[in-house]
């Protein structure tokens, strides 16, 4: 047999997967609403890549969306920069939408595209990543972590104890992860 190639749709998913089989069971109303919601994924990834860029070539962005364009200006004008992987081990690492360190001031932004209200954690675990790869204690750092989303923009300044928290846990669970991975049991 000569299977017929499908070259161009090699690293692409199928909506309708036969690994993710799921969709035998939705009805009309249920295959819609997860449409509509892959489609706004996409469009989130897709808007990711859009300020992502627009702030690589330094381009600011006019007003017509009110989070992306102050989120795309703000990381500009702080000279920020984009997706910088934070990494404390194999176990814990991860990748802020854009971060800057600068004068002894930490700022952490997030694009968030979503309808779903955003949580700080994300951040504030990015904040303690950071401390951790880098060696700062956070009671000598001003942290100043944004949420952009929809026509909201929301600052946050968590407490040094609390990133100290994080950072504890980080290294506590980290080194538990390795413990199990050593011993025989998993």
């Amino acid at each position: 047999m000569i299977y017929n190639k499908h070259s161009d749709l090699y690293g692409k998913h199928a909506f309708l997967s036969p690994s993710n089989y799921h969709w035998l069971n939705y009805n009309e109303q249920k295959l819609e609403a997860r449409y509509v919601a892959a489609m706004a994924a996409q469009r989130g990834t897709d808007l990711h890549s859009l300020a992502h860029e627009a702030i690589r070539l330094g381009v600011k962005l006019s007003k017509g969306n009110l989070a992306l364009s102050t989120y795309v200006n703000d990381a500009i004008g702080y000279k920020m920069t984009c997706e910088q992987t934070l990494y404390y081990s194999d176990n814990c690492f991860g990748t802020p939408d854009t971060i800057s360190f600068r004068r002894g001031k930490l700022r952490i932004h997030d694009l968030k595209t979503g309808i779903v209200h955003a949580s700080e954690r994300q951040l504030e675990v990015y904040a303690a990543l950071f401390c951790l790869e880098y060696g700062i204690n956070p009671f000598d750092i001003e942290i100043e972590l944004r949420i952009y989303q929809r026509d909201e923009i929301r600052i946050f300044e968590p407490s040094p104890e609390f990133i100290v928290e994080i950072m504890d846990k980080i290294v506590m669970f980290d080194q538990q992860i390795e413990e199990m991975r050593m011993s025989d049991r998993f």
